[in-house]
């Protein structure tokens, strides 16, 4: 775990994110941030995340109805 501390940006306070984080996580200064909390915990996730899911989501659907019935036959 890595402890960081907020610095002054003009009004506002700003993370500053080491680049071999960036790097690791596939960010750069386009990638659009999506940026939630349960009140106690900030997460803080890049949106390419959403479109992995939607791929995964669709690769799952086109296995489906492709062995979909194989599958079943298997299970039983």
């Amino acid at each position: 775990m890595i402890t960081k501390k907020l610095c002054k940006h003009g009004n506002s306070l700003a993370l500053v994110i080491d680049r071999s984080i960036l790097k690791l996580l596939e960010i750069d200064e386009d990638t659009p941030l999506n940026i939630s909390t349960d009140g106690r915990v900030l997460v803080i996730a890049p949106e390419h995340e959403k479109q992995r899911y939607k791929r995964l989501q669709r690769a799952l659907e086109e296995c489906n109805e492709q062995y979909g019935s194989a599958l079943k036959r298997l299970a039983e």
